[in-house]
């Protein structure tokens, strides 16, 4: 990741609210004034490759999502690593990124890249809080061992396309009154490869991939949300012709925990209390997110009180410091009652005076409270 952390949506020139077409505009701008093949200025390939990594997050709504919520420490405790890549031909570059080539025809058969593959894992919110790891299997399309990916029988070895003679695409010039009209498609013969197999592999009938099972461990950082991902580059589907492989997207789901209900970095909780355990004070545990601790509740204490425990709450995602649990006091009522309970209680309410109910803030004030 570029080290100078500029800003991306300033490194691209765009304002934060524009739309893809306007960021692949500028992308394309400053890619063709910046590669070192065109530019003159002497950190000209550190400038291309800060648009080339703007554009990669910009481009992806899960990355731009992750980026515009949390900035760069977001997108590293999500996974996301720039593309490696060799410089090459500017031609290269934008068939990489957009499919095509930068003068709308490719003069040799792409190295397309491997498809991104998908994953999800299911963790505690507790887990959510300490951080951990998790083993992930998938499936994955990876490079044959027995053709070492040419899709050729070992012993053989693909040869050039005869149709297109090995560019892959066929060119048609029509000359009309305006002038002279070129159409470019792919060669239909060898698909688009210049190469012509044969003798296919048996082992992987001439594609030059194999499906195989793997799996990988995926550290999840603490404090991380429900539905986030983690991107762990190049662990994707191997690519064509020897193109880089895809990503392997990791969503991370947290199971609902019936103790607490999150919100952003705070956690809310409920303690039940008796009747006579709020009036008479009373020490109880309760539930945290690092185990059970005792909480003294005064004589007196009243329904809806927020009691807060300052940093019990979720760590700050790749950053510093914990938000905070607020613990809803609720007095139980009795429902059922003895003669002699009810007898009791009658008694008390006639000795009770304006003094012993004495008012307090109101219950919703106590709910707001719990939201400052």
């Amino acid at each position: 990741m570029a080290t100078t952390q500029r800003d991306y949506y300033e490194v691209l020139g765009v304002q934060r609210t524009a739309g893809e077409p306007e960021i692949k505009k500028a992308f394309r701008g400053l890619a063709r004034s910046l590669h070192p093949d065109v530019s003159e200025e002497p950190n000209a390939e550190e400038r291309f490759r800060e648009v080339v990594e703007a554009y990669e997050v910009l481009s992806k709504r899960e990355t731009r999502d992750l980026y515009d919520r949390y900035g760069h420490a977001g997108l590293r405790g999500g996974g996301f690593t720039p593309t490696s890549f060799d410089l090459g031909s500017l031609s290269d570059l934008f068939a990489a990124f957009f499919g095509d080539d930068l003068f709308g025809v490719s003069s040799r058969p792409r190295r397309a890249r491997g498809g991104d593959v998908a994953a999800q894992i299911e963790i505690e919110l507790a887990e959510a809080a300490s951080g951990t790891k998790r083993k992930v299997p998938f499936p994955v399309t990876v490079p044959c061992s027995a053709c070492r990916g040419n899709g050729a029988e070992p012993g053989t070895q693909p040869t050039t396309c005869p149709t297109c003679g090995g560019a892959g695409r066929l060119e048609h010039v029509s000359r009309t009154a305006f002038g002279e009209f070129i159409r470019s498609q792919t060669c239909a013969r060898c698909g688009g490869s210049g190469r012509v197999v044969e003798h296919p592999c048996r082992e992987c009938e001439g594609s030059g991939r194999v499906v195989e099972e793997r799996t990988l461990e995926v550290e999840v950082p603490p404090g991380i949300h429900d539905g986030q991902q983690i991107r762990l580059s190049g662990e994707g589907h191997a690519g064509a012709l020897g193109g880089r492989a895809g990503d392997l997207y990791v969503q991370v789901r947290i199971r609902p925990d019936p103790r607490f209900v999150r919100e952003s970095n705070d956690i809310f909780s409920t303690v039940d209390l008796t009747m006579t355990q709020a009036a008479l004070g009373t020490t109880v545990r309760v539930p945290t997110l690092d185990g059970e601790t005792e909480l003294e509740f005064e004589a007196g204490t009243q329904p809806g009180e927020i009691r807060i425990l300052h940093g019990g709450g979720m760590p700050v995602l790749q950053g510093f410091g914990r938000g905070d649990q607020r613990v809803l006091v609720n007095v139980q009522v009795p429902r059922r009652l003895t003669e002699e309970q009810r007898t009791a209680l009658e008694q008390f309410e006639q000795s009770a005076g304006d003094d012993t109910y004495r008012r307090d803030e109101g219950f919703f004030e106590k709910l707001k409270s719990a939201f400052r």
